[in-house]
C-alpha cells in the first residue's frame, strides 16, 4: 500500500504510528495509508502565518483573482488525472464532474467575481461613508482588511475537490492562507488536487498545507486572527465547536452540518401535471446522485396524501431503472458509497427507521440488489432506498435520523398547513425544495419555512428547463443554514470573503479616510490640473483628481426638445397646469436631461485614452431642476481598478470610476452618481517583444 503524504511548511511528510487504511470503494481492495502522528503541526500554523499568509496579504484583491483563475486553468488541464482517482471513491463521472469541475468553477467564478467588483488593493472600502457631523469634516466607512492568521478547513468525504476549492476561493481571495485536512476515506484525491496546486508554481509558499491524517493537538495552537470551517456531522461539528481554545480566543468557526432536507410537491400538482413528472425526476436524481452522499440531498419526500399512490408508483418505476455497480461501466448510473463502514452506517440508520413507524418500499437491505461489474460484491454498494412513513406527526425519528446515502422516505400531508409544520420539523436544513404551478402555494410556503432552511428552490415547468436542481450549492448563492444545518454560511459571494477578512469601523476626515481607503470621498481635499483628466492615460490619473466645468442654463426649449427626442411627456415636465399641482410646483426638467446635459458639460470629445462609458452607479435625483436654473459639473477621479490584459493583442486599459456632481447656480446638488470609463494603460501585461 502506498503512504498518503502530507504538506507540511513546503514538505511532503508521513507520520509515525498507527495508520488508517483507505480502501477502494468498488472492491475493497487497500489502497492506501495514512498517519499524521508526529508530525510538525504546530509549525505548520508558523509557516503559513509567516510564509503563506505575509504572502497573500500583499497582492491586491485582483492579483489573488489572478492567481486563482491561473490555478483553475491549471487543474482543468489535469482533470483526468483527478477522474481516474475520483473512481476508486465509488463515484460516476457525473458525481466526479459535479465534485472536480464544479469545485473548479468555483475558483473561476470567485476570481471573475473578484475582477468585477473588488479594488486593486489589499484594503477593501465595504461602503459610502457616513456622515458625523454637520459640516461633514467628520465621517466613517467600514473597511476590511486580511487578518494574519490561518484558515483551517475541516472537510467531509462526499467531495473531497469541490469541498476544498468552495472555501479555498474565498479564503484565498481574503488573503490568507488555507490548511487543508480532508477526511480520510477520500483524502487521496484531495492529495491529488493539493499536489498538482503545489506543483503547479501558482501559490505562494505556505498558501496551502495538507493534512492526511487527524489533526492532533492542532486547535490548541490557534490564536484569535486564525478561523475554523467544519463540513460534516452535527455531532462531530459541536464537539470541535465546544473546543476550549476557540472559547478562550473567540476564534470563528463555521459549521455546515448534514440535514434531513425535504422536496414538498405542492397541493396544486396532479400526475397530469408536468410539475409531477419534475417532481419525481428531481427527487430520484437526489437520491442516486453520488450514492445520496451529498449533505443538500432530498431526505424526506412530502405529497398530499391523495396523491401518495401515484407518486410511490412512479418513484418504484424510476428507482427500478437505475442500474448500480462499476462508476466505469457506460451503462452503470450509480456507483458506491465511499467505504464499507458508510455503507454500513447507512445499513444502521436504515434498520432504525423501519423500528420507528417507516416501512420499505423497495432496498433497504444489501440482498435486495443486483450489481454491475466484475468482482465487485466486495465493494461499498447499497440500493436505492425508498421507505415510507404514514404517520409522519406521531412519528419523529423519520426528522432525527439521517441516513446518509441513497435513501429518501415518503410521507404524506393533509393540507398546507401541515406540509409546513413538517418541513419545519427537520430542526433547520441546508436545502429545501417545493415543486408547484401555483404562486399562491409557494407564497405561502416560503414565506412560512423559509426561516427553517438556508436555501429553498421553487420548481415549476417554466424553471426547470434552466434550473441547476435541489443539490446544487452555486458559488454565488449562500451555502449553509440553521439550526440542525450548523448555522454556517459558505460561499454566497462575496459574502464568504468577508468571513476572513477584519470588518473595521474607520472614522476621521474625508481626505484622511481617502488617503487610507486609496478611494476619493466627498469632502476630502481635490487636485486641480489645466489638462482635462480625460486626455490622460490610467497610470497618469491620480485618485482625487477634479474638473468643476463650464455653466450651462436650462431652458424651456431644452425640456421641450428632450421630451421630443426621448418621447417622455410626463405631465411634470410638459403640462404648466398639472405641474403647478405637483409637489415641484412648476414643470422641472427631465433627471435624464440633466444627466445628459451634465456629460455635455464634463466630457472632452477629442480622441484620447478614454475608451468608452462603462455604465452608470447610485444616481439619485437630489433637487429638481427648473427652467431658468443654471447647472455646473464637478466630476472627480474616485478609484481606479487596473484590468489585466488577457492577451498581447488585447488594448490594455483598466476601469476609472468617477464622482459625479450636479449643482446648480446655489451650490446645491441636483443629481449625484458615479460614472465608470474604460480608460487605456500606456504600459501592457506583456513584453514589447511579445506585442510585436
Amino acid at each position: 500500500m502506498q503512504q498518503l503524504n502530507s504538506y507540511l511548511s513546503g514538505r511532503w511528510l508521513y507520520g509515525q504510528g498507527q495508520a488508517r487504511e483507505i480502501r477502494h470503494a468498488l472492491t475493497g481492495e487497500p489502497l492506501y495509508q495514512v498517519c499524521s502522528e508526529g508530525l510538525p503541526l504546530a509549525d505548520s500554523l508558523r509557516y503559513a502565518r509567516e510564509q503563506g499568509g505575509r504572502a497573500l496579504a500583499a497582492m491586491t484583491f485582483q492579483q489573488r483573482a489572478q492567481m486563482m483563475k491561473a490555478v483553475a486553468k491549471y487543474l482543468l488541464a489535469h482533470k483526468e488525472t483527478l477522474y481516474e482517482i475520483s473512481y476508486q471513491t465509488g463515484a460516476t463521472r457525473n458525481d466526479g464532474w459535479v465534485d472536480i469541475e464544479g469545485g473548479i468553477a468555483t475558483l473561476f467564478s470567485y476570481a471573475g467575481l473578484a475582477g468585477r467588483e473588488l479594488p486593486d488593493d489589499t484594503l477593501w472600502p465595504e461602503d459610502e461613508p457616513i456622515p458625523l457631523s454637520k459640516q461633514g469634516q467628520f465621517v466613517a466607512r467600514h473597511v476590511l482588511t486580511s487578518r494574519p492568521g490561518v484558515a483551517l478547513h475541516i472537510n467531509a468525504f462526499n467531495f473531497p475537490c469541490w469541498g476544498m476549492l468552495e472555501k479555498l476561493a474565498p479564503t484565498w481571495l481574503a488573503g490568507m492562507p488555507a490548511i487543508v485536512k480532508p477526511a480520510t476515506a477520500s483524502a487521496q484525491l484531495t492529495q491529488a488536487m493539493v499536489k498538482l496546486i503545489i506543483d503547479s508554481g501558482l501559490v505562494p509558499d505556505g498558501a496551502l498545507q495538507l493534512i492526511c491524517g487527524g489533526v492532533g493537538d492542532l486547535f490548541d495552537h490557534l490564536d484569535y486572527q486564525d478561523a475554523v470551517t467544519f463540513t460534516g456531522s452535527a455531532q462531530t461539528g459541536r464537539q470541535l465547536r465546544a473546543h476550549p481554545q476557540l472559547l478562550a480566543k473567540s476564534i470563528p468557526f463555521t459549521m455546515e452540518a448534514d440535514s434531513l432536507n425535504c422536496c414538498v410537491l405542492g397541493e396544486d400538482v396532479t400526475p397530469e401535471m408536468p410539475e409531477f413528472a419534475l417532481f419525481i425526476k428531481e427527487v430520484c436524481r437526489e437520491m442516486t446522485s453520488k450514492a445520496g452522499q451529498k449533505c443538500t440531498a432530498i431526505r424526506r419526500v412530502m405529497v398530499p396524501a391523495a396523491q401518495v399512490e401515484a407518486v410511490k408508483q412512479a418513484l418504484l418505476q424510476r428507482l427500478a431503472a437505475v442500474q448500480v455497480g462499476d462508476p466505469r461501466l457506460e451503462q452503470v448510473r450509480m456507483g458506491a458509497l465511499v467505504s464499507l463502514e458508510q455503507r454500513d452506517d447507512v445499513q444502521k440508520k436504515v434498520e432504525q427507521l423501519l423500528h420507528n413507524g417507516c416501512e420499505p418500499l423497495c432496498g433497504a437491505s444489501l440482498q435486495s440488489f443486483s450489481v454491475l461489474g466484475d468482482d465487485e460484491r466486495q465493494g461499498a454498494f447499497y440500493p436505492p432506498t425508498l421507505l415510507y412513513c404514514a404517520e409522519p406527526l406521531r412519528n419523529s425519528a423519520v426528522h432525527d435520523i439521517e441516513a446518509f446515502g441513497p435513501v429518501a422516505t415518503l410521507m404524506p400531508y393533509d393540507s398546507g398547513e401541515q406540509a409546513i409544520e413538517l418541513a419545519l420539523l427537520g430542526q433547520g436544513s441546508l436545502a429545501g425544495s417545493l415543486v408547484t404551478a401555483d404562486a399562491a402555494v409557494a407564497t405561502r410556503f416560503i414565506r412560512a419555512a423559509a426561516c427553517a432552511h438556508g436555501r429553498m428552490l421553487v420548481l415549476d415547468s417554466a424553471a426547470a428547463a434552466e434550473s441547476t436542481g435541489h443539490g446544487s450549492p452555486l458559488p454565488m448563492l449562500m451555502h449553509g443554514g440553521p439550526g440542525r444545518a450548523g448555522g454556517g454560511e459558505e460561499l454566497g459571494g462575496l459574502r464568504a470573503v468577508k468571513h476572513y477578512m477584519q470588518r473595521t469601523a474607520l472614522q476621521g476626515s474625508p481626505s484622511m479616510l481617502a488617503a487610507i481607503g486609496k478611494e476619493w470621498v466627498r469632502g476630502a481635499e481635490a487636485l486641480e490640473s489645466p489638462v482635462h483628466p480625460f486626455r490622460k492615460y490610467f497610470e497618469q490619473l491620480p485618485i482625487g483628481e477634479s474638473l468643476l466645468t463650464a455653466r450651462r442654463t436650462v431652458t424651456e426649449a431644452d425640456i421641450v426638445n428632450f421630451a421630443c427626442l426621448s418621447g417622455d411627456h410626463f405631465y411634470a415636465h410638459m403640462d404648466k397646469l398639472g405641474a403647478a399641482e405637483s409637489l415641484f410646483g412648476e414643470r422641472v426638467a427631465h433627471g435624464y436631461f440633466v444627466v445628459s446635459a451634465a456629460a455635455g458639460l464634463f466630457v472632452d470629445p477629442g480622441v484620447g485614452p478614454v475608451i468608452a462609458n462603462y455604465g452608470m452607479e447610485n444616481l439619485r435625483f437630489i433637487e429638481p431642476v427648473k427652467i431658468g436654473d443654471t447647472i455646473q459639473v464637478r466630476l472627480t477621479c474616485k478609484k481606479k481598478i487596473r484590468k489585466p490584459q488577457k492577451s498581447a493583442e488585447d488594448r490594455p486599459h483598466g476601469v476609472v470610476v468617477w464622482d459625479v456632481q450636479v449643482l446648480n447656480q446655489h451650490q446645491q446638488a441636483v443629481a449625484l452618481y458615479s460614472i465608470l470609463t474604460l480608460v487605456a494603460r500606456q504600459q501592457g501585461d506583456f513584453p514589447s517583444s511579445e506585442a510585436q
